[in-house]
């Protein structure tokens, strides 16, 4: 059997399990033991256990409630868990990302340079993915600054970690373009 793209669906099955089986760093558990409550067994396994429960099995309605209620709250306790689990994670992650920031302090009046994502759209190598320069108008609270272009008066907001101080002069973009190519 040759394979090809074409043998996705073939495929995702197994890619389904795997993902739902498999360790979660943030929760500390797996999707499936997250939802019943124990780690997923092989089927070699599972057929194992269930001759094995089989032979020990026992119909005392009383034992069987007081052994499932006790499940039950297990379950609800390893949920809580690995609820707990992730927040610690999130908090690790938010406190590693927060080091590494760098902290800017923007004035009412800097001048300062845009850093432009959605520049693939453009394909180029020379294109700069700063756009600017733009005048500070309004510094608000948790780093979003309001800019106003200069030469259209128009203002929006953004986010203070896409901008950067402008401490230029005047260029002409196409011009060092052209310089860069010739060296």
């Amino acid at each position: 059997m040759s394979v090809s793209r074409k043998d996705w669906s073939a495929r995702i099955d197994d890619s389904l399990w795997a993902y739902r089986t498999a360790y979660k760093a943030p929760t500390g558990a797996s999707p499936f033991q997250m939802v019943y409550g124990k780690p997923c067994h092989l089927p070699v396994e599972i057929e194992h256990k269930a001759l094995w429960a089989l032979r020990f099995f026992n119909r005392d309605d009383n034992l069987a409630f007081k052994k499932r209620k006790e499940q039950l709250h297990e379950l609800e306790e390893f949920r809580y868990l690995a609820y707990e689990s992730n927040k610690m994670y999130k908090e690790n992650m938010k406190r590693y990302r927060d080091k590494k920031l760098k902290k800017k302090e923007f004035k009412v009046g800097d001048l300062v340079l845009l850093f432009n994502s959605r520049l693939r759209l453009f394909p180029g190598k020379l294109k700069s993915k700063w756009s600017g320069p733009f005048v500070v108008k309004e510094v608000k609270p948790y780093g979003a600054i309001v800019i106003e272009d200069s030469k259209t008066k128009e203002s929006w907001t953004v986010n203070g970690e896409r901008l950067k101080v402008y401490l230029g002069g005047e260029f002409d973009r196409e011009v060092c373009i052209l310089e860069l190519l010739r060296t």
